[in-house]
């Protein structure tokens, strides 16, 4: 794939490492940049023979097959619009819109014009995430009940970031769109997300947007989605998941421990750490490959081959949407502290609200609340009658 990078920035560059490590066959020709200087830096820096300042004409140039937009909340709309005018595959930075509505526009332009549309959610393809989710969809650890994702740091890079009307909000549009995705696919996509409550607040920064927020995404079989975000954490960036199930438990730290710890007093420069790394001195807990780790090369391997093999990628313009329309309501809890609907115009999943419980037997009469094995060899179950209700217990004594 000839890929034409919409924006020079700092995740632009996050892409382009990953996309030209290592003798990749898939690589970047063009580089759009608003700024001419910025665009010619980016060109001589990874060996690209064409830069525009122009998007459109660097969308439609010829030697561009797919066009990656890594450009600031409020340009990815108008950027996507130039891809379907030129009828070039697109895959976009998330978050996707910054709320529903612009998703929503951006997803039917794209399917209506028969283009690719990609949602670069690169935490849903890092090797652990990859890795577990083939441990769910096995069954390992039964019916997920509960997931929880947490990405706090102490702050984006770019000013646009912090200005409420470019990003479409806080730390909520900002990271919540990470964590929200990985929690769908834990639960599963098929399950139509229904209500959230979320609690937010600007605790540290001068400005209007929100710096930290903790949310509930209550889905349509009972399952609940946890996310925990700020832009208030001291001490790097801290990437963490955990998912329960009716059989089993999963933990993922993907990024603040990866097995790499070193101590230095500052002797040596001050080079880089890691994204996000607050300090050069003491302790540091430096990350081997962070395009790697941080799921950009899988990512992209899925995109591109999605378009060989014209099928839709782990993750669509349409999962960008939902997503989105999540936020949007734990952006509207937080003002109203109550539980608020998704609202959905477009729902591709199951539509049945599969909230029954289902109790494990022991015997005919009774349910199995509990086994436990105690310490001198003793088997205790906790049973509950199946038509009165009554509790008990009962203990097969050690042999």
């Amino acid at each position: 794939m000839r890929i034409a990078v919409l924006g020079s920035g700092f995740i632009a560059r996050f892409y382009a490492e990953s996309l030209h490590a290592q003798r990749r066959k898939d690589y970047i020709t063009m580089v759009y940049s608003r700024t001419a200087e910025n665009a010619k830096r980016f060109a001589d820096d990874y060996g690209l023979p064409y830069y525009k300042t122009s998007m459109s004409e660097a969308i439609a140039h010829d030697e561009v097959d797919v066009v990656l937009i890594s450009l600031p909340n409020h340009l990815h709309e108008a950027a996507v619009m130039e891809c379907v005018k030129a009828k070039k595959h697109v895959i976009c930075t998330k978050p996707l819109g910054r709320n529903a509505l612009e998703a929503k526009r951006m997803l039917d332009a794209v399917e209506k014009a028969g283009i690719f549309g990609g949602y670069l959610e690169d935490l849903c393809y890092t090797p652990k995430f990859l890795k577990s989710m083939e441990s769910v969809k096995r069954g390992d650890i039964g019916r997920v009940l509960w997931a929880k994702s947490r990405e706090t740091h102490p702050g984006p890079h770019s000013d646009w970031f912090w200005d409420k009307e470019k990003s479409g909000g806080g730390a909520i549009i900002d990271l919540g769109c990470h964590c929200v995705e990985i929690s769908r696919n834990f639960i599963g996509k098929n399950i139509k997300p229904i209500e959230v409550m979320c609690w937010a607040d600007t605790q540290v920064h001068p400005i209007d947007a929100e710096d930290h927020a903790i949310g509930l995404v209550k889905y349509a079989n009972g399952a609940i989605g946890q996310f925990e975000v700020s832009w208030t954490f001291r001490g790097g960036m801290d990437l963490r998941d955990e998912v329960m199930g009716t059989e089993g438990t999963i933990w993922l730290n993907s990024f603040l421990r990866t097995g790499f710890e070193m101590f230095t007093t500052g002797k040596g420069s001050d080079g880089y750490v890691a994204e996000k790394a607050e300090s050069t001195t003491g302790w540091l807990f430096p990350v081997g490959d962070e395009s790697h780790e941080l799921g950009y090369p899988n990512m992209f391997t899925d995109m591109f081959e999605a378009i060989e093999e014209k099928r839709e990628p782990l993750e669509s313009f349409y999962d960008g949407y939902v997503v989105n329309a999540i936020l949007d309501a734990a952006f509207v809890s937080a003002e109203s502290k109550r539980w608020e609907p998704v609202i959905l115009e477009d729902w591709r999943g199951d539509e049945s609200e599969d909230t029954q419980k289902k109790w494990e037997s022991y015997d005919d009469n009774h349910y199995l609340i509990k086994k436990e094995v105690l310490p001198n060899g003793d088997i205790t179950f906790i049973l509950k009658h199946k038509s009165t209700g009554e509790v008990s217990r009962k203990v097969i004594l050690a042999k």
